[in-house]
């Protein structure tokens, strides 16, 4: 954890409450909440992490016209192939980001 910590560090300052939080969250397997105004860095710490736990990061942007198959993925019929094809969406990743 500690080694996280570092390397998360070189990127982010300043920010060190906010990334121990984000390390819990992680290790106890949960969610996390992080609400705060624009230029705190919250992108930026996530992806970082993901980065460094060689985890995949993927954001939604919250939008009014936003449907389920937008988070969850859809099925996509191929022509040539007379067959569906899953498209996961972004909900199927290591870590998150939900904007609005």
């Amino acid at each position: 954890m500690e080694r996280i910590l570092y390397e998360v560090k070189k990127i982010v300052v300043g920010q060190d409450h906010f990334l121990e939080r984000v390390l819990v969250a992680i290790l106890a397997q949960g969610h996390l909440l992080v609400e705060g105004v624009p230029g705190l860095a919250k992108t930026l710490t996530v992806k970082t992490l993901a980065r460094t736990i060689r985890g995949s990061f993927r954001r939604i942007q919250f939008t009014p016209d936003l449907v389920p198959a937008d988070l969850v993925g859809t099925r996509i019929y191929n022509q040539k192939t007379g067959e569906f094809a899953t498209s996961l969406g972004p909900v199927f990743t290591n870590l998150l980001l939900a904007d609005e």
